[in-house]
């Protein structure tokens, strides 16, 4: 759990942010980087308490692990349950969006796998799809409807594509969110109080605050754009995916654009042992960049 000194310090930030027109968001020199482009369609980027970078190639069906120390890549898991968004949890177990079967799973450090979730009220997922883990433990996840090569089926069992929260002691899954077109990307601020949903089929992104319970109230349009990815950075500010990264400072306001050569930028992290590595899925290609900020531990 966040430690009150931390949450103070992240509020005294966000009101700094919020105050410049203008932000230094990347070190000075720094190029984005290609790292390797050896893979179909990257995905899902998750940084552990080292500031390595977990990342899925989902045709492949594979989740490999970028190595901050030394920039290389290796493999973690093959039949990786075609996992798609990641998320590491207060115990450094790793969340899955494996959409092979529909499901949400837990692997731990062994790489044991749990199934948290392989239904709701006896009816398939559509496909979780990206996911957050709050201070808490509590885990919100979205779940579109792309139909998947590998997929038998050919249509949906639950017919709204809904955000779902499973509480910290994964008792209680209930729908959260149920009027968007097709939610895809999330993030939480540091302090549990804020959630931020993309809803790429509408083009929106909004935002709403987390009550006690987990439900979500005060829906908000937070940037008419919306995202295959997200994440947030120690100011406030919200990078949004799709063509390249598009950042918002706290209150919605577009700060910067960062250009990368693919057709379409899917997720992005920050990694490295200070935080202060972008890390950017993109297609069949993994970039990263130095910046001034620093993403957020829970």
């Amino acid at each position: 759990m966040l430690k009150k000194a931390n949450i103070i310090l992240y509020i005294i930030l966000l009101f700094i942010s919020s105050c410049k027109t203008s932000q230094k968001l990347i070190a000075k020199n720094a190029k984005l980087q290609l790292v390797s482009d050896a893979f179909m369609f990257t995905e899902g980027p998750a940084a552990n308490k080292k500031g390595d970078v977990y990342f899925t190639d989902q045709p492949n069906n594979r989740i490999h692990i970028w190595y901050a120390q030394n920039n290389s890549i290796s493999t973690f898991m093959e039949n990786a349950g075609r996992s798609n968004g990641l998320y590491f949890d207060n115990e450094d177990n790793l969340i899955s969006c494996a959409d092979e079967k529909f499901e949400l799973w837990k692997i731990d450090t062994l790489k044991n796998i749990s199934v948290l979730l392989k239904d709701y009220k006896n009816l398939k997922l559509n496909g979780p799809n990206d996911l957050v883990v709050t201070p808490k433990g509590g885990i919100y996840f979205t779940d579109p409807y792309y139909q998947r090569p590998y997929w038998k089926r050919k249509k949906k069992e639950i017919e709204k594509e809904q955000v779902y929260y499973i509480s910290p002691d994964n008792n209680t899954t209930k729908v959260v969110i149920n009027d968007l077109v097709q939610p895809n990307g999330i993030i939480a601020t540091p302090d549990g109080e804020k959630l931020y949903v993309a809803d790429i089929g509408a083009k929106k992104t909004y935002s709403f605050t987390i009550k006690k319970d987990g439900s979500l109230v005060n829906k908000t349009l937070f940037a008419n754009m919306g995202s295959d990815g997200m994440t947030i950075d120690n100011l406030g500010n919200i990078y949004l995916t799709g063509d390249g990264v598009t950042i918002f400072n706290s209150k919605g306001k577009k700060i910067h654009h960062i250009k990368v050569p693919q057709d379409w930028t899917a997720n992005v992290t920050f990694g490295g042992p200070k935080q202060d590595i972008l890390f950017i899925t993109a297609l069949h290609s993994i970039y990263t960049l130095k910046m001034n900020v620093n993403g957020v531990r829970y």
